[in-house]
């Protein structure tokens, strides 16, 4: 768009062809041409070219940031593929020890110890497990058609499997205008704003500039015939039948100041509403990245509850249960509530991990940087 707006307006140019001549002292006019070119006020088109360059940047920034946000919510739905591979691994582990205890059972309901109701019991458990899984390929049917449709897939399209990885590192503690200052220089909404709001300063310059004239140049020849008439074939002009060539030079009067006062009024609110628009952009920007510095580490203090306690104290509990039932102190029942708390407690763990790995990738997103950027205090 540069090099349109850079461009001098086309030159206009002009034929008379004259049905009646007139009639001059050195002959008649039979025909005039004018070629003519219009110049703006001195700086107004390479204004106009740096605002349309501003604008194509503006452009491109916008592209970043659909990226952005694209790439923020294909990783967020990973994690939650990721999620549900790890809570049908956790329920599949649950239905097959649950099918191990229903063997059980059913042996000492047949040897006369144990009770029918314990057998019952584990194969209704054993069904909510069919069903879940059941629930979380419906589930990830849906998350797989809305992966492909960003990745602009047929909804059904194989997807690489994802694993839960390692938690993500704590971001290190700072100051809300500490994460500020890093999305700022980072986030292409903000770089894209700044940008259109200068792009608006350049339109009040602009506007300023219709107070000026513009200048219109041309050039102009005319065809002049010899005189024919009686006295000048008897006594001709020295300059009988000479061409005319002349110059012209035009200026338009900007003198519709109500016009021109409100293009300036206009320009002048587009700055400004330029200039709201950033001050909203770095309000939410601060908003979600307090949010987010805040939650993930309590997410990854939670993680660390269920991997270094939680787990460790149900699969002992388990293991109690198991003793005790094996040596018939306590009933299937007891053994299944074990078992129930475990399974339990190792989903809402790849839940937090999950979760954690979320907040991460979101938290990247807000930032439109790598954590690894506060992690070594480089903000470049």
């Amino acid at each position: 768009r540069a090099p349109q707006v850079r461009a001098l307006p086309d030159p206009m140019a002009s034929v008379t062809a004259f049905l009646s001549t007139p009639e001059t002292r050195v002959g008649p006019q039979q025909a005039s041409a004018m070629i003519s070119q219009r110049f703006p006020w001195f700086g107004t088109l390479d204004l106009k070219e740096k605002q349309a360059l501003l604008g194509a940047a503006a452009s491109r920034l916008e592209v970043e940031a659909k990226r952005l946000q694209l790439v923020t919510e294909v990783r967020r739905l990973a994690w939650e593929l990721a999620y549900l591979d790890a809570e049908e691994e956790a329920v599949l582990e649950d239905r097959e020890t649950l099918s191990h205890f229903e063997e059980l059972a059913r042996a000492r309901y047949a040897s006369g110890v144990g009770l029918g109701q314990a057998v019952v019991k584990l194969q209704a458990e054993i069904t909510k497990d069919d069903n879940r899984i059941l629930r979380i390929d419906s589930r990830r049917a849906s998350l797989v058609a809305s992966l492909n449709a960003l990745r602009d897939r047929p909804a059904g399209d194989p997807l690489p499997t994802a694993q839960l990885s390692a938690a993500p590192a704590i971001v290190p503690p700072m100051d809300p205008s500490g994460l500020l200052d890093v999305a700022e220089m980072h986030r292409p909404e903000v770089r894209r704003s700044r940008i259109l709001t200068e792009a608006a300063g350049i339109g009040i310059e602009l506007a300023e500039k219709q107070y000026r004239p513009d200048f219109t140049l041309g050039f102009g020849y005319t065809l002049v015939g010899s005189r024919d008439d009686p006295a000048g074939r008897a006594m001709p002009p020295p300059d009988n039948g000479d061409d005319i060539i002349g110059l012209t030079l035009g200026v338009n009067l900007p003198v519709r100041r109500e016009k021109l006062a409100a293009g300036l009024l206009e320009a002048t609110a587009r700055e400004s509403a330029a200039r709201d628009r950033t001050r909203g952009i770095l309000a939410e920007i601060e908003r979600d990245l307090g949010d987010l510095s805040s939650r993930l580490p309590l997410t990854l203090d939670q993680l660390a509850l269920f991997d270094d306690l939680l787990i460790l104290q149900a699969e002992e509990a388990l293991r109690s249960a198991e003793a005790a039932y094996a040596s018939g102190s306590q009933s299937a029942l007891d053994l299944l509530d074990a078992e129930r708390v475990l399974l339990e407690v190792r989903i809402a763990s790849a839940r937090a991990r999950a979760d954690s790995l979320i907040l991460h990738a979101r938290l990247e997103g807000a930032l439109g940087a790598p954590v690894e950027v506060l992690l070594n205090g480089d903000a470049s």
